[in-house]
């Protein structure tokens, strides 16, 4: 990658919600001499945010600011400024395609926080050939959807492969607890997807394996089967009861992707499973969560109910008060099976307490200070459209050293 770009780093959409916790995380936690910029449409804002970000923290390489539109001939000039582009702006069935064309033909790392998994689907198809070709990453859901679903079954998979040397099966993660709404680009992003791609494009998309360029593993996990599938819940040892989780449909097809790029499925191993839920108190709420999800899901198909939804989500750059939001909890827990005679099992853990959406800021910022300052080894390994299962190790140690716990090992029999 050109070396004597003007900056390390761009953050596109500083001016939203998650854009502007972001850029707070880079200017407080960041490398004091990262040469960065905040970049967006709205001018006059963004230069009001770089005078915040530096009442927040004078004493280091203050952020440039870049007035650009989305279209793609400003955008490929912006991306060939600097190494790295990191975007929040959504939604990205919407947005998202020009970002990563100009990367693409820039030479320039991308990553962003969607969890819109018909969108990375598309961009899988049209530019991860051409991202491996110039030894470009392409680096989607790296906010709440989907880092620690993948790091749950990446930590799985480590804990068997340090204690048995053997792969895993049967992975089960779940929400064990998450307490923040949804900001106002969050809940603009499933209308935008219905309005964007036909159901036939939808259904394949949300396949779990969508995403995995080679062939997925014929396992049929033991959560999964007629009863749950109509009752709705069911009991996992060491998680509790369990039913649907709401961001199931884009966890589970990037860790999919992970078990396919990590080894050529070999890591994970050939008889990997993955399947994610969301812990409920009780039977009848579990019932509930999982005919509402449904029928929520059926109901983004018809006009009224989109209009309602927008009408009273957040307005698209905005979300929940900050003193409020300081008080969010997020909790996954996962377990898997050696895949060995004895059936020794592993589990993985991801807590965070604080603002989810400052969260996403620390999962999505750390990805790329991996790329720029880990001896960017990954871009001359691995390109294309990648993971942050792919990551590695140093970016389970990043998370950690940001506030983030992530632990795994081995359960007792």
């Amino acid at each position: 990658m050109t070396e004597d770009r003007p900056y390390e780093l761009v953050l596109l959409g500083a001016t939203g919600y998650t854009g502007t916790l972001t850029a707070e995380y880079i200017q407080e936690h960041c490398p004091t001499d990262l040469k960065w910029a905040i970049a967006g449409r709205n001018g006059k804002r963004l230069y009001e945010i770089a005078e915040e970000l530096k009442k927040l923290n004078p004493d280091r390489i203050q952020p440039a600011v870049e007035v650009v539109e989305v279209k793609n001939p400003e955008l490929t000039a912006l991306a060939a400024k600097t190494k790295v582009l990191i975007t929040t702006v959504g939604p990205y069935a919407k947005f998202g395609e020009p970002v990563v064309k100009a990367c693409v033909d820039a030479g320039t790392h991308y990553l962003d926080v969607t969890g819109e998994i018909p969108f990375t689907y598309d961009m899988m198809q049209k530019y991860d050939a051409a991202a491996k070709a110039k030894g470009v990453c392409i680096v989607p859901h790296c906010g709440i959807d989907s880092v620690p679903s993948d790091m749950m079954a990446y930590l799985c998979a480590k804990a068997a492969r340090e204690h048995c040397n053997v792969g895993i099966r049967d992975c089960v993660n779940s929400i064990q607890k998450i307490s923040f709404k949804a900001s106002g680009g969050t809940s603009h992003t499933a209308i935008g997807l219905v309005e964007a791609y036909p159901l036939r494009f939808l259904a394949a998309s949300l396949r779990p394996t969508a995403l995995c360029p080679i062939p997925a593993p014929k396992v049929k996990p033991s959560t999964t089967g007629v009863l749950p599938s109509v009752l709705g819940w069911r009991h996992v040892k060491d998680l509790g009861l369990l039913t649907d989780s709401p961001s199931a449909g884009a966890d589970v097809g990037i860790v999919y992707r992970s078990w396919a790029l990590l080894d050529g499925g070999r890591y994970y191993g050939p008889n990997f499973s993955f399947t994610e839920y969301l812990r409920t108190p009780n039977v009848i709420t579990g019932m509930l969560t999982h005919y509402l999800l449904g029928l929520a899901l059926f109901a983004l198909y018809l006009r009224p109910f989109r209009w309602l939804l927008r009408r009273f989500a957040y307005v698209q750059g905005t979300g929940q008060d900050r003193q409020e939001a300081n008080k969010g909890r997020l909790v996954f827990k996962a377990v898997a099976t050696a895949d060995e005679p004895r059936k020794r099992r592993t589990f993985a853990s991801f807590e965070y307490n604080g603002a989810g959406y400052y969260m996403t800021g620390i999962t999505l910022v750390e990805a790329a200070m991996v790329l720029l300052r880990d001896g960017d080894v990954l871009g001359k390994r691995l390109a294309g459209m990648i993971t942050t299962a792919t990551l590695g190790y140093g970016y389970v140690e990043r998370l950690r050293k940001a506030g983030i716990k992530l632990e795994y090992g081995m359960l007792d029999p």
